[in-house]
């Protein structure tokens, strides 16, 4: 007995295999398209990776080779690690290292204790005045007091040449307690009230239910306050200009940059000279990579965050 089968309807395997996990509706992609994604790729990438290359190179390289490229090394000629060594060497240098990773640590853990509990606070629907702080808090997003009144502030409150003249004028950032916010207020009912049924109250919630919930928001908020406290200078020239022992790496990088000499105590006999253990240019850019170091190797552990962190807690629909 034969059976008859109707026509089906499935694609051939051919355009199948062209249109991959497409939805039906997308066209499948053209030669064209694809060599132009491909360029456009390629070029954000050479944009990023080249100067990173050239900074490395630079920071490797012997006064010879720094003097026949006349700057900036691209081939490798010549390699070395006395930059480093020299830099290292100096007491400078590990001062600033220190100091840099103690306000990035104390900084991001009091700027993020201080947006997490105000941003809880917001997202709660009943809690007192949370329009009114909101609308406050948005306002300052937009008009600033200034840089004169802010310093004005800080140093009537004796922060000048003070540790926490470094974190707290920059500790709060709004845009980040709304990022918080956003991703608080859609944290599921019905856990906040299984908890409330259980006894638990606001700190409990937070602590419990809120934060356990929201891993990738807190890690790319604290990603992004660690960054700005990694590469802030700006504070320190307004509030400890003079006392170079409390300065932090990035600034340390600034003057050196700017001052174009060798670092104290080194045996530099300066740029160009084929009789130095060290070219100026190289010291610069070993710091420049002793300074990119630190997120390099943090970023990878949160960037998985980045997707279900962010863009959950700013989109909704």
């Amino acid at each position: 007995m034969t059976i008859e089968r109707g026509p089906t309807t499935s694609a051939p395997p051919r355009a199948a295999a062209r249109r991959g996990n497409r939805a039906p509706w997308e066209e499948p992609p053209t030669t064209v398209g694809q060599a132009a994604k491909g360029l456009t790729l390629g070029t954000m990438l050479a944009v990023v990776v080249v100067p990173l290359w050239i900074i490395v190179v630079t920071s490797l390289s012997t006064p010879g080779a720094v003097n026949r490229a006349g700057g900036l090394v691209i081939w490798p000629d010549g390699l070395t690690l006395e930059p480093y060594r020299e830099m290292l060497g100096d007491p400078t240098v590990r001062t600033s290292l220190l100091v840099s990773l103690g306000i990035t640590l104390v900084g991001t853990l009091v700027s993020m204790v201080v947006s997490v509990l105000c941003a809880y606070g917001l997202s709660r629907p009943r809690s007192l005045g949370h329009r009114f702080l909101l609308f406050l808090l948005i306002v300052t997003m937009f008009v600033s007091g200034g840089l004169i009144p802010s310093f004005l502030v800080v140093t009537g409150l004796g922060g000048y040449d003070q540790w926490w003249a470094l974190i707290l004028p920059s500790a709060v950032s709004v845009f980040n307690i709304l990022v918080l916010r956003s991703f608080y207020s859609s944290t599921s009912a019905d856990l906040v009230d299984a908890a409330r049924m259980d006894g638990a109250g606001e700190w409990r919630i937070l602590w419990s239910v809120v934060l356990p919930t929201s891993r990738a928001v807190t890690a790319v908020i604290a990603l992004f306050y660690a960054v700005g406290y990694w590469n802030s200078f700006f504070n320190v020239m307004l509030y400890m200009p003079t006392d170079s022992a409390k300065w932090p790496l990035q600034y340390v990088l600034l003057t050196f940059v700017n001052r174009g000499n060798g670092l104290p105590g080194s045996v530099n006999s300066g740029f160009g000279s084929t009789h130095a253990q060290t070219a100026p240019l190289s010291l610069q850019m070993a710091v420049v990579v002793l300074t990119l170091v630190p997120l390099l190797i943090v970023y990878p552990f949160v960037q998985k965050h980045f997707r279900a962190g962010v863009l959950t807690g700013a989109i909704k629909g």
